[in-house]
């Protein structure tokens, strides 16, 4: 397997409206994140990924851009986001801009002269048909709920938004928008960043035709997944992108691709014929939903499906492509309310989950928060949710299905999007030192208790135990290029692993549960010595591995000689 050093780091991701704001706004901003990059230079981390800071008028809190080549206001300017660049190179980090190609937002300009008239210029930019029998062009429902078509009065047609309706598809077909979009990306290559993540790059290719979708749920729309995501032109549309800007610059780039199976992430990243260095799949973020109503339909983690996902991803990959290591991020729940235990054992359960993380082979992405333990919140009202998927969803669940209101709103505890996204909590003073001013969600109430501050007080927070594990990698190549095999793979509370590389091995177990289950190393992993590497509880160093009562949550890591 090729040494690369974009597979050698850790990136930190940082939701910018969130994480600090400087001005007492109650946004988080540019200025905020330069001051807070001595913390990110102290935990370790390599890369910084930045979710949009383009101009938007924040529809989809920036997914929509109505500029790609200027900030949005409410996070400074242009000459902010240089001193921002320049001060992490200066400390040895690296900026990955997100890419969000496969729309704009309806003020942008190109959508803005191209609902204008069918014969404008920029009418092709995207995706325009007429209604069918007063309909809808197909029965395509968004991902936010509804029709994934918009009717537009000054033509009389429909345009294709599989976001929010003022989140317009472009249209990838015509060679004009992926020129405009290439020469875009060198723009801010040249600027110095060290790549991107490309927001839901497998949606640029879309079925021929647009069919309608098969019907699998009540209601007039349905989910289109099998006609938006990797179609039929994906891999030339990214060969001709990787041809003409990715080859010519020494970048990290990872894709978000819904849908993706390991077949297509080795057509993606493959070392040598892909096009991606990684890419971010989901099936392990489907497993605790039942299908019926995709991710609000809430099902407990088994582990054995956890066990057969990542080793599957871990296996397929291997020697092929890479894997990207994730939990949590600004669309998911956070992991240690999702996968652990955020009340008695968080401080354990962060750690184990961490641990699991981390060990992977892939590259680790830690998000804002996520580092001290940040939990889910529990708002009383819809009314202190902020999220456009969170808010259509109540509606459509309370008022056009007549669910229980406490219903819905236990199912918005759980997988609600604004549970990453409340601020960062900094201090236990007001809005956990996040702003001066009014945050523009409230701030999770247990700030006072989980917060920056006293983790770096405490020589055995979880933020602590994320510098160790970080360090871990950085000295250990076995972590990064081993080779994962799975021990126990029917044993439903232990998740156990080894990491082999010729001259090195590593034992990995981890308790996915409350309990105290029994570990018993499988016969044909010998060892004549061992070294505790890391552990989230004190562990006695003569203690015999091959039979062991763990604790609930518990993590281990050891050297086999």
């Amino acid at each position: 397997m090729k040494k690369r050093w974009w597979k050698e780091t850790v990136v930190y991701q940082i939701y910018p409206r969130s994480f600090c704001d400087s001005n007492g706004d109650g946004i988080g901003d540019l200025r905020g994140i330069i001051r807070k990059l001595d913390y990110l230079e102290q935990l370790g981390v390599d890369v910084v990924w930045l979710s949009p800071v383009y101009k938007s008028p924040n529809d989809d809190n920036g997914y929509d851009i109505s500029d790609y080549q200027d900030i949005m206001a409410e996070f400074g300017t242009l000459a902010d986001w240089e001193e921002l660049l320049a001060e992490m190179h200066r400390r040895g980090l690296k900026l990955l801009m997100d890419l969000v190609v496969n729309h704009t937002s309806d003020e942008h300009p190109w959508f803005i002269e191209a609902r204008k008239s069918k014969d404008n210029r920029y009418r092709d930019y995207y995706i325009w048909r007429p209604g069918q029998d007063g309909r809808e062009p197909n029965n395509w429902e968004s991902f936010f709920g509804g029709s994934a078509w918009q009717y537009d009065e000054a033509t009389g047609e429909y345009y294709l938004h599989l976001f929010s309706r003022k989140q317009p598809d472009l249209n990838w077909e015509n060679p004009k928008v992926r020129e405009e979009i290439y020469a875009m990306m060198h723009w801010w290559l040249k600027k110095g960043i060290d790549g991107f993540r490309m927001d839901v790059i497998n949606m640029l290719s879309k079925v021929p035709g647009l069919p309608d979708a098969p019907v699998t749920a009540a209601g007039p729309y349905q989910f289109p997944g099998q006609y938006i995501c990797n179609g039929p032109r994906l891999l030339e549309f990214l060969q001709e992108m990787k041809r003409k800007v990715l080859s010519k610059y020494d970048i990290f780039t990872v894709g978000e691709t819904p849908l993706a199976t390991t077949e297509h992430a080795v057509d993606i990243t493959h070392e040598e014929t892909g096009h991606l260095n990684m890419l971010f799949q989901f099936e392990h973020m489907d497993l605790d939903s039942g299908h019926a109503s995709g991710k609000w339909a809430l099902k407990p983690l088994d582990l054995l499906d956890l066990k057969r996902v990542m080793s599957r991803w871990q296996k397929d990959l291997q020697g092929k492509g890479w894997n990207s290591l994730y939990l949590s991020n600004h669309d998911q729940p956070r992991a240690v309310s999702r996968f652990g235990d955020d009340g008695r054992y968080r401080i354990e359960s962060a750690k184990m989950l961490a641990t699991f993380l981390h060990l992977l082979q892939g590259t680790p992405y830690v998000y804002q928060g996520e580092e001290i333990g940040m939990t889910n919140v529990e708002f009383d009202s819809i009314a202190d949710y902020r999220d456009i998927e969170t808010i259509n969803m109540y509606r459509a669940y309370v008022e056009e299905k007549g669910v229980d209101p406490k219903t819905v709103m236990a199912m918005v505890h759980a997988k609600s999007r604004d549970n990453a996204r409340t601020p960062m909590q900094w201090n236990a003073g007001d809005h956990a030192g996040f702003t001066s001013g009014t945050p523009w969600i409230k701030v999770n109430p247990n700030y006072t208790a989980i917060n920056v501050e006293r983790a770096l007080a405490d020589p055995n927070s979880i933020f602590r135990y994320y510098q160790k594990l970080i360090q871990l990698r950085k000295d250990n190549p076995v972590i990064v290029y081993g080779k994962y095999h799975l021990l126990l793979d029917a044993h439903e509370e232990v998740y156990a692993f080894t990491r082999t590389l010729p001259d090195d091995r590593l034992l990995v177990i981890l308790n996915f549960t409350r309990d105290t289950p029994v570990f018993a190393l499988p016969t044909h992993v010998s060892f004549s010595g061992k070294e505790l590497l890391i552990s989230n509880y004190l562990v006695d160093p003569d203690e015999d591995i091959r039979l062991l009562t763990l604790r609930p949550f518990e993590a281990r890591v050891y050297r086999l000689r």
